[in-house]
């Protein structure tokens, strides 16, 4: 292996050029420098950053090369200088390939000071093309590393881009950002290799306060990619990135404010970001687009999405309630676009949860009309907002009987009964909730229920192949037949008794019985109730939940035997 790498290590690279320019040979130079380089097994991390600033040199040599730079001494004498310090780093991978160097501490200052140069030539190189002695001459094309490439050829390529962001013209820049967001959205990996080097974060933070529309656009798409990443948020809250997207936000295309909003509402996911926004001015901003009928629906969506995020701190919503966010939003819950409206439901649920003086809002500002609007079997609406408008009819209305009593006017029972006879199971999971909590507000609450046909649909239900619905039902009709007028009416139908006292067979899996057992607890406070359990095929399987120490099972038998034994009795005093 040695042997292998002396012979590579004392290999001249001046042999491998001949009759071209200066540029070119510094070009080829570099790429034979940073191959050898890899081999060298000694000082990796002093090597490793030597290695960064060759990319880094190769990546804006090759760009110059495709520029019309005429006669420039500057040029000229930087690529001199080039020259010069590859080859004082050529003689030192040597050495160090072959490890013939008199003294680690020698060397060690001997790769600082070539380090320091190509420092130096880098910020030379920077300076030429800021100062545009470099124009752009003929298209330049950056190859994209394929599915196979190592993770080096990837960096390579990020510190290309970089390159060409930092010293390009504008088309150039542009073309390297979208080069950038080809990548981001093809492999995470070079996510992990953009936030590794930070510089690139910073170029794009300052590319957001261009005036030029594409170059807004493109770097708010990479940095709204970067963001999905959990891990990388807080190197871009720290590279400060909020007030520059926060700019975007208010001063930029529709479409960079659609991908400054998304980037923003990612990073406010994190609750630690979302003072961050708010210094910066962003929730004036964000309202004012909200009260906006002309932006685009998308930007809306985020815009909600991000305040959602932002009404977790309660200076503030309170700030957001003083502006009128509340009237503002419960219009845009009637709102055509269906991803709008859920956004904007879900963004009152937000503000109301907990604080029944927003919910008084919402229902002054005729928020219950347009959650009712969502369940009208007749609409058009879908499962998911049907859902949502259901959750929140249980935050808005269910604390006030005046908020209910509203919402009874609106035919709402009618609509939950459709919706558990014809809804998806996950649209019958939220009725059969909103339906409970109805349910506990009081005794009358209970009364209108039971009339309004619900207990037969309940019972239904009791044979549901989701868990959580069987659960539900059995919770909720266990509630209802706690009033006597609802009881009769459940006794009165010859199959429910028996059905019920069937779902207790111990052999069956069904889950908690303590609903069932409650609804014939209740069933048996009446003559009716109890001998109809008596009477029952399937009494059998309550006596043996009572002979395993069922509590409730215990008591109900016990009825159940009492009253057996009382019309014995009588029969006999009566012969």
């Amino acid at each position: 292996m040695k042997k292998e790498m002396k012979e590579e290590g004392d290999q001249n690279p001046k042999e491998l050029l001949s009759g071209v320019s200066n540029l070119r040979r510094a070009i080829d130079l570099i790429s034979f420098l940073l191959s050898i380089s890899h081999s060298i097994k000694t000082f990796p991390v002093k090597w490793q950053s030597i290695r960064n600033k060759l990319e880094e040199l190769y990546s804006g040599l090759t760009t110059a090369e495709n520029c019309n730079s005429g006669e420039n001494s500057s040029l000229s004498s930087l690529i001199s200088s080039i020259l010069s310090t590859v080859g004082d780093c050529y003689n030192l991978a040597r050495l160090c390939l072959q490890i013939s160097y008199s003294g680690r501490l020698l060397m060690q200052s001997d790769l600082d000071i070539i380090s320091v140069k190509f420092d130096l030539q880098l910020k030379e190189l920077t300076g030429i093309y800021t100062a545009g002695i470099l124009t752009r001459d003929c298209a330049i094309v950056v190859s994209r590393p394929g599915p196979s490439a190592t993770r080096e050829d990837m960096k390579f390529y990020i510190r290309d881009l970089l390159n060409r962001m930092k010293i390009g013209s504008t088309e150039m820049k542009n073309q390297a950002l979208i080069g950038l967001n080809e990548v981001l959205k093809e492999d995470e990996k070079y996510v992990n290799i953009v936030v590794e080097l930070s510089e690139i974060i910073v170029v794009l933070a300052s590319f957001l306060e261009f005036t030029e529309t594409e170059i807004q656009e493109e770097s708010a798409e990479a940095i709204s990619a970067i963001v999905s990443f959990n891990s990388c948020r807080s190197v871009l809250v720290g590279a400060g990135i909020v007030a520059p997207l926060i700019h975007v936000l208010e001063n930029g295309s529709d479409l960079g404010k659609e991908k400054a909003a998304k980037a923003l509402q990612k990073l406010t996911e994190n609750s630690d970001n979302t003072w961050s926004v708010s210094a910066h001015g962003g929730v004036p901003i964000l309202l004012k687009i909200c009260s906006n009928g002309n932006v685009s629906g998308e930007l809306m969506c985020s815009a909600c999405g991000l305040l959602k995020n932002l009404a977790g701190v309660d200076e503030i919503k309170k700030f957001m309630v003083e502006e009128g966010v509340i009237s503002t939003f419960v219009g845009l819950s009637r709102s055509k676009d269906e991803v709008l409206q859920i956004r904007a439901i879900e963004f009152l649920q937000t503000m109301a949860s907990g604080d029944q003086a927003i919910q008084m809002m919402v229902v002054k500002e005729g928020g219950i009309s347009s959650l009712v609007r969502i369940l009208d079997p007749n609409s058009s609406y879908s499962s998911k907002a049907r859902e949502i408008a259901l959750r929140a009819i249980e935050t808005f209305c269910f604390s006030s009987m005046n908020s209910v009593n509203i919402l009874m006017s609106y035919g709402f029972l009618d609509l939950v009964l459709f919706l558990l006879k014809n809804g998806e199971v996950t649209v019958q999971e939220s009725a059969l909730k909103a339906l409970f909590f109805l349910s506990r507000i009081s005794d009358e609450s209970k009364k209108e229920i039971g009339g309004a046909g619900f207990i037969q649909e309940l019972v239904k239900l009791l044979d549901s192949k989701s868990f959580e619905i069987r659960e539900m039902a059995a919770e909720a009709l266990s509630s209802l037949v706690s009033v006597p007028r609802n009881r009769r009416k459940f006794v009165h139908e010859d199959s429910n008794i028996d059905h019920v006292l069937e779902l207790l067979d111990p052999d069956e899996k069904y889950g908690d019985k303590k609903y069932l057992l409650s609804m014939l607890m209740s069933s048996a406070n009446s003559n009716s109730g109890r001998r109809k359990i008596a009477a029952s095929g399937n009494l059998k399987h309550l006596e043996r939940l009572a002979e395993t120490e069922v509590i409730e099972a215990k008591r109900i038998v016990k009825k159940v035997s009492e009253n057996r034994f009382r019309s014995l009795w009588s029969g006999v005093w009566h012969s």
